[in-house]
């Protein structure tokens, strides 16, 4: 190789290296965010980057980009490891050409998710790009459908995760959309279709970025974020600490770890977490820190539809989903968004190979018209839709209320779930005593000299009778009803079981869940 020749090779990559320039470098650590290697070299294990297509350049020639050819082309793309496994990453430099994207720009995304899709390993997006290039217009269009399409066909085939660290606007937005987790960073990201300023022009409404579309916004009221970050550092550790529950490709099983916490360990507290009052709320996330190993389970969108807890945990070292109604909001119903919320998990979990663990405390569907006229019926189904068609092991443990249609959807022996437990707290009906007695003694209580005295009566009487979980273990609707302190060992003891478990669906292209 002669002298020049090397020069040249290092001319350019130093280029690359140096992004849009110290200026706009300088001004993107001024809004807090790390530049695009740096995210890089903070996601993966020390020293194993290898980046590719660090010299491709744009192929535009109006609009004054001819001079203007910096190596990279605002993406950083290439391959490395999280504890030791294989990934594929692209991160978005917002110092070049504000991070919008070409027809170059999409061809290296591209290359390197088709690698991923070939060598079966996760792929991880990091964000922070202004759109589509408007100097290369259509080309540039076609660049994000190109994305779009191969997000559609790793979808359940390696895990997508995207972290959305600056702006995310118009079809950008898609992207993330499509992939299995999205992460915001609160104060320096957002995402929306239309920005602020298109939205007062037509509908006259003003709204700031962070209202319209910021970490928040969407961890709390659209759901569309899973998870929001305090800042760029704290993002990629959760993608470290969320790809460690989750297997390469679904292919594999999730990662197990030799586990610290004694599988057979007993809980006593658990006996004492659910209230004598059965309206009187207790927090469900107590009694899935009692459960699972050391306590630690990481909750996938806490912010957003608080009445269903979902999330990963480990059990005897090795990854499980867990799904759970949670009495401390809406008193555990059932609503349009918890039922997305769940549809959404399950499915994730059954394509990944990620048993199934449900904790249910469920009232029923939440009632009302505005639930009527937005599709409950149709979002609802949707759960149902999940639970039923996954094949992963399921376990469901009913640590209190079961009514009505809800006690099917969540995980009930009918639909295919493997072991079902109940504690004696349980109860387990077409509804709750109160309601049911209203019903069956309507005229009784309308003749009675003492109606609230006779009510309550009946109540216990009802509760007594069919109330309880005895009455659906007489049927092996129940597998058994369980001491709430040994609710561990008997999860774990099915789940070792259930290893070897194989389930099949008919034989079909794909489902029709009720979008």
């Amino acid at each position: 190789m002669t002298r020049d020749r090397l020069d040249e090779l290092k001319r350019r990559n130093r280029e690359a290296e140096a992004g849009g320039g110290p200026e706009r470098l300088a001004r993107q650590k001024s809004e807090g965010k790390l530049s695009a290697r740096e995210r890089i070299r903070l996601l993966l294990d020390p020293g194993t980057f290898e980046e590719l297509d660090r010299l491709v350049i744009h192929r535009s020639h109006d609009f004054g980009m001819e001079a203007q050819r910096v190596p990279g082309d605002g993406v950083v793309t290439g391959h490395g490891r999280i504890d030791g496994r294989g990934v594929v990453v692209f991160a978005q430099d917002f110092t070049v050409f504000g991070g919008s994207l070409s027809e170059t720009y999409a061809a290296k995304i591209c290359k390197i998710m088709d690698l991923a899709m070939k060598i079966g390993v996760p792929v991880v997006g990091l964000h922070d790009s202004g759109g589509a290039r408007i100097q290369e217009g259509v080309v540039s269009l076609g660049g994000y459908a190109d994305i779009f399409l191969r997000n559609t066909l790793a979808s359940g085939v390696v895990p997508q995760i995207s972290a959305i660290m600056g702006p995310c606007a118009g079809g950008a937005v898609y992207s993330p959309a499509i992939t299995d987790f999205n992460i915001m960073v609160q104060g320096t990201s957002y995402m929306f279709i239309t920005g602020p300023d298109v939205i007062k022009s037509v509908t006259h409404q003003e709204v700031s970025k962070e209202e319209l579309g910021g970490a928040m916004t969407h961890a709390s009221v659209s759901g569309v974020a899973h998870f929001a970050a305090p800042d760029d550092a704290a993002a990629l550790a959760l993608i470290r600490e969320l790809l460690s529950y989750l297997p390469s490709n679904n292919m594999e099983d999730p990662p197990r770890r030799a586990p610290a916490d004694d599988p057979w360990r007993e809980d006593g507290r658990l006996d004492r977490l659910v209230p004598e009052d059965p309206n009187k709320p207790y927090d469900m996330k107590e009694i899935i820190k009692g459960v699972v190993d050391d306590g630690a389970f990481l909750e996938v969108h806490e912010h957003y539809a608080k009445n269903l807890v979902v999330g990963f945990a480990r059990l005897d070292g090795a990854p499980a989903g867990i799904v759970a109604n949670q009495p401390m909001a809406l008193a555990g119903t059932l609503d349009i968004d918890a039922s997305l919320k769940g549809a959404r998990f399950v499915r994730f979990c059954d394509a990944f190979n990620v048993p199934l663990v449900t904790f249910e405390d469920v009232p029923g569907f939440l009632p009302g018209t505005d639930q009527e006229y937005r599709g409950i019926i149709k979002h609802g189904a949707k759960l149902l839709f999940a639970f039923a068609e996954a094949t992963v092991p399921k376990v469901t443990v009913i640590t209190r209320k079961s009514y009505g249609g809800a006690y099917c959807v969540m995980g009930s022996k009918h639909i295919r779930t493997d072991f079902n437990f109940a504690w004696p707290t349980a109860e387990i009906a077409v509804m709750g005593p109160e309601g049911a007695v209203n019903i069956l003694y309507r005229r009784e209580l309308q003749a009675a000299a003492d109606p609230e005295a006779l009510r309550r009566k009946k109540v216990e009487e009802f509760r007594d009778k069919f109330a309880n979980p005895y009455v659906a273990a007489e049927r092996g609707y129940v597998d058994e009803v369980i001491e709430p302190r040994l609710t561990r060992r008997r999860i774990i003891a099915a789940l070792r079981l259930l290893k070897t478990k194989r389930d099949t669906t008919p034989p079909k292209k794909h489902g029709n869940i009720p979008l």
